[in-house]
């Protein structure tokens, strides 16, 4: 076995006592006093292409190596992509880290990171931008390759993406875990076109919504044209009560609800409302929010999901998105993302424009059906996007800016429909309106649009949701 001994950077007392300075000290000294040389980390590397590996004669002094339970202690402090890098190492380490999840002892809260593509790197690619540590990794991602996909959502660590023939799976980037959801044809609105041979070679897409019969005949879309018109944004949620996860989609015609249970072999479609925005999950309830404000509340618990109207269309209805979100202290907050400059019919050679102004924020009185506006998040954060909404308290998140928003591209103008377009990402300031940049737009590609992600090393347990 390798030895891992960091005893001649310090004592194993102090270790104890300084965890976290200790692991920035391993790293940056490990590689000097083993002799790394290039290449073993094969799926999180930093972004200046500095990745480790042990030689096979190594040699250290005869001291002891690091006790698991203290090795665990220490890995249980770091944001998971320095927890992946340190179980590379060796084989202790390897040990500790394995244990550290298998035991289900790694709770760290993680600090949202930014996940893009860029030309820069191959296909199958994703960067991933650590706010944290301010870190650029590189992660390969399983097939088809990220940059060929539409992102059309995440949350709980996961990707929700569309591929080239409009099909859609959930890709945990840390993992590299892929699961393959319902096909886009068991959707209410899709229905598959058969070339001679008996293949899906195109598809069609009615036009009818819950609401209204449709305007127009069904349109017809090649497979990979499919998804730049139906899909607009999806979820992933726990269910505690069944031990599954639910999918939720908005898409079109008419920004619709549909779901399924991993697992499922078809969506189920919620009518008969549209325009919806955002979804969040509390307590067994499903909660959408229209582009109108208006609140809808769906329980999928039973045989027949049931809805209910909590709050009309709100007055304050402005130029911009709508978001409902989950506020640390239990209340649900309505967001509204308001777009001060944007020019959708630009001059010929010149690109669709559109880019946040202000955030107007409100808090949700479930029991009288009421908005109340608040001015500040205090000691709050938002992130904003095609990822699950959040609001996080920046105490918790020390790399964090309280009161501000953290926001990426969310127009359907970005995300599925044109590329080429003017990113629209930052970080807004909410005391005086000013916003800075996370990383240089110009290091994204053009598709697909950049997201926030929550890291998370947890994998489905596909056999509770009988999936073979």
């Amino acid at each position: 076995m390798e030895s891992c001994s960091v005893s001649r950077i310090m004592s194993l007392g102090k270790l104890a006592i300084h965890r976290t300075y200790l692991c920035t000290l391993i790293f940056r000294t490990l590689p000097k006093m083993l002799g790394f040389t290039p290449s073993l980390l094969k799926r999180f590397c930093k972004a200046e292409h500095v990745e480790l590996q042990l030689t096979k004669k190594t040699t250290l002094g005869t001291l002891p190596e690091l006790p698991p339970d203290i090795l665990m202690g220490i890995f249980a402090t770091l944001e998971i992509p320095d927890l992946v890098r340190a179980g590379s190492i060796c084989s202790s380490w390897r040990s500790a880290y394995t244990s550290l999840r298998s035991l289900g002892q790694y709770k760290l809260q993680q600090t949202p990171c930014l996940l893009y593509t860029s030309k820069s790197t191959s296909e199958s690619v994703a960067c991933l931008y650590s706010l944290a540590e301010k870190r650029l990794y590189k992660l390969t991602l399983p097939e088809p390759p990220i940059r060929t996909r539409c992102l059309i959502g995440s949350s709980h660590g996961w990707l929700i993406t569309a591929d080239e023939r409009s099909e859609m799976h959930l890709v945990n980037p840390v993992t590299g875990e892929q699961i393959a959801l319902p096909s886009v044809i068991t959707i209410e609105q899709v229905r598959p076109i058969f070339d001679e041979h008996g293949a899906v070679h195109k598809y069609e897409l009615s036009w009818h919504t819950g609401m209204h019969d449709g305007y127009n005949l069904p349109s017809i879309f090649d497979l990979d044209n499919l998804r730049h018109e139906l899909h607009y944004k999806a979820y992933v949620f726990s269910d505690a009560s069944t031990e599954s996860f639910i999918v939720v989609l908005i898409h079109n015609p008419m920004r619709q609800l549909s779901y399924a249970r991993v697992g499922d072999d078809k969506w189920t479609w919620l009518p008969p409302h549209d325009v919806y925005d955002d979804c969040t999950y509390k307590n067994g309830l499903l909660y959408a929010v229209t582009s109108t404000g208006e609140i809808h509340t769906f329980d999928l618990s039973g045989p027949v999901a049931s809805m209910k109207i909590i709050m009309g269309a709100s007055e304050n209805v402005s130029a911009g998105s709508a978001y409902i979100v989950q506020a640390p202290w239990g209340d649900l907050l309505l967001i509204w993302r308001i777009f001060g400059y944007y020019d959708l019919e630009p001059e010929p050679g010149a690109s669709v424009f559109w880019q946040t102004g202000r955030i107007n924020m409100y808090e949700v009185d479930m029991v009288a059906s009421k908005l109340k506006e608040i001015n500040s998040l205090r000691a709050h954060v938002l992130f904003l996007g095609h990822n699950q909404s959040l609001c996080l308290n920046a105490e918790e998140y020390p790399a964090l800016k309280a009161n501000h928003v953290y926001f990426t591209d969310d127009s359907f103008f970005w995300t599925t429909g044109l590329k080429n377009n003017h990113r629209d990402m930052g970080v807004l300031n909410l005391d005086d309106n000013s916003r800075e940049e996370i990383i240089s737009p110009h290091l994204c590609s053009n598709f697909p649009a950049p997201m926030w992600i929550t890291a998370d090393l947890r994998k489905m347990n596909l056999a509770s949701v009988g999936v073979a």
